[in-house]
């Protein structure tokens, strides 16, 4: 197997972009940094807008969804939109607003599942907390990110000697009696919360009283990872999607000039059905694509005929061949990792998938010089869903739903594949300049 150097140096910094950005909203802090460097400007939703031919600017709603937009030079009726799409959020543990809790001589912290993930394997992991806190200030609050960088909670597993049949039953957690999460042994004299809340303050310089709530979830504190015979491997938490995120952000900073209006857009809680105002099944990217036209000075003819010559393209993983599970798979849709994007279909629509923006995708890879592979769920099984079907219906934009192949989806530790992600910004590229 060849892996060019590019390849590994996107994957690379595709793991750096992961150990950076812990949660949704240090995955949207970080893209904004990634793109200020690259000559976008930030807009906010407040204020009135200057849009030019050339612009290069982006937008954050809630913290955790964020839209980055070139404005093409053809005009944008002619020419359209050129979208991918993704999503900040992966399934996981999230601490309930008042987490802490003593039981026995111990602290733990409460928490809720968040979307669907494989829960056996967060135990017996070095995890720690991250995410936001609001801060009161003398004229109401403000919004600060957090970070514990160093393991701060466990959920350490029940010795086999205690369930004997945890290798053929496999590990099942009660998720409101074995999913708190063990902080430490209560202290003599000092309440749990306090002894908690004494982290969080001393970590953000600030008085306990002036914390007026947070917002944190748990993740992996180790660090991603190459692997396999030939390093051919990744592995990481939050794969899916911050994999998709950082393809569509790396495509989008490399595009200059292009003739249709590159657009993407990065939603938080897809995870959880994407209904929320930062969602996908919210207002924001038609919002943004209205001003953009508003901007430009587009009638509502002018409109319409720019949502014609557009194209959607959702990015979110899709599930590679596993060799020891044959039977979770269609036998004539095994994707392999390493051997580029997939196209992912469905006859109900729970991919927004057509024979014709298949061919058209298809053709981006050819022009792009990357292969393609076809996916299909086992017509026996239930297939997960993603952003595709919502914005196209939004849009009413051609759509199309891919991503690159993966192991261990919704684990706290998935793999990839070097190669692919390489081919995914390539043909992204492609995407945005066709």
């Amino acid at each position: 197997m060849t892996i060019t150097a590019e390849q590994r140096t996107h994957a690379q910094d595709l793991l750096d972009f992961i150990d950076a950005s812990p949660s949704t909203w240090h995955a949207v802090a970080t893209a904004e940094r990634r793109l200020l460097a690259a000559g976008f400007t930030r807009l906010e939703e407040a204020v009135s807008w200057k849009i030019e031919t050339g612009g290069r600017h982006f937008v954050i709603r809630g913290g955790s969804s964020l839209i980055a937009f070139v404005i093409g030079q053809k005009p944008l009726a002619e020419a359209g939109f050129r979208i991918v799409g993704a999503h900040t959020d992966s399934p996981g543990l999230r601490l309930k607003p008042r987490a802490v809790h003593a039981c026995e001589d111990h602290v733990r912290l409460g928490v809720e599942v968040y979307g669907g993930p494989i829960l056996a394997t967060f135990t017996d992991r070095d995890l720690s907390l991250a995410g936001r806190v609001n801060i009161r200030t003398a004229t109401g609050f403000e919004t600060r990110l957090l970070r514990f960088e160093s393991p701060l909670v466990r959920l350490p597993n029940l010795a086999i000697h205690m369930n004997r049949e945890v290798n053929e039953q496999g590990l099942k957690l009660n998720k409101q009696t074995e999913l708190p999460l063990l902080l430490g042994i209560l202290e003599q004299g000092i309440e749990a919360g306090n002894q908690f809340m004494t982290h969080v303050a001393d970590s953000l310089g600030v008085a306990e009283k002036d914390i007026l709530n947070s917002e944190l979830n748990v993740y992996d504190t180790q660090k991603g990872t190459f692997w396999g015979a030939e390093q051919e491997f990744i592995a990481d938490s939050q794969l899916d999607n911050l994999a998709s995120c950082h393809a569509a952000l790396t495509a989008l900073m490399a595009t200059e000039k292009p003739q249709s209006t590159a657009l993407c857009a990065l939603f938080d809680h897809e995870e959880v059905g994407s209904g929320s105002a930062v969602g996908a099944e919210g207002s924001f990217v038609s919002d943004i694509i209205s001003r953009i036209e508003t901007g430009l000075g587009l009638d509502t003819e002018a409109q319409h005929r720019a949502t014609a010559n557009s194209f959607f393209i959702s990015a979110d993983m899709a599930h590679a061949y596993h060799p020891n599970f044959p039977a979770g798979y269609e036998p004539n849709h095994k994707v392999t990792v390493n051997a580029g994007p997939v196209i992912k279909t469905n006859a109900n629509q729970r991919y927004s998938t057509g024979a014709d923006t298949a061919a058209r995708f298809m053709l981006l890879c050819e022009k792009a010089g990357v292969p393609c592979q076809q996916y299909a769920h086992r017509t026996d099984l239930g297939c997960g869903s993603t952003i595709g079907p919502i914005v196209a219906a939004k849009l009413g934009m051609p759509s199309i739903d891919v991503g690159s192949p993966m192991w261990a989806m919704h684990s706290i530790r998935e793999s990839a594949g070097v190669q692919d992600h390489g081919h995914m910004i390539a043909v992204l590229k492609t995407a945005f300049v066709e």
